[in-house]
């Protein structure tokens, strides 16, 4: 039983299209994820949760102390935490005017082998009653996972 010629090409037309259109959807889907931005806690990084050498957001507060300055360049290194991690970030260039410590930050970067946080861009919130939903959310997260040491259990060591 031979297929009408009429037939074969509408069905050859049909198939081509439907390759077409898987190719090109999928190549749009290839180039959306290389372009995903995932947030990442202190927490998260410090249990390996985040990948390396791949742009990721990452956010906390500020620790206070922790921001050195160098002398001889625009290089600037702090520690962002959620009061149960910490972690390193370095960053070359001029901090937001808004940036100081105590204050949520986000992030934006690579993480090392060091698990030092190397970003290329410094966030910082707009007014004193503001918090990035991120940096909220993880400092939710970090608080109900907490382990509280007693402080008489503290002293006893």
């Amino acid at each position: 039983m031979l297929m009408h010629p009429k037939r074969r090409n509408k069905l050859l037309i049909i198939l081509g299209l439907l390759i077409g259109t898987g190719v090109i959807t999928s190549l749009v889907l290839y180039a959306l994820s290389q372009n995903i931005n995932l947030f990442f806690s202190p927490s998260d990084i410090a249990q390996g949760k985040a990948p390396l050498h791949q742009r990721i957001r990452a956010g906390g507060m500020v620790r206070e102390g922790s921001l050195i300055r160098a002398t001889d360049s625009l290089k600037v290194r702090f520690v962002i935490t959620d009061f149960v991690e910490n972690v390193k970030v370095d960053y070359t260039g001029i901090l937001p005017d808004l940036f100081r410590e105590g204050q949520g930050i986000v992030a934006q970067g690579a993480l090392n082998e060091q698990g030092v946080f190397v970003a290329d861009e410094v966030l910082a919130k707009h007014d004193e009653n503001y918090m990035p939903p991120e940096v909220t959310q993880a400092l939710d997260e970090a608080h109900a996972n907490a382990v509280v040491v007693p402080i008489d259990a503290e002293f006893a060591k």
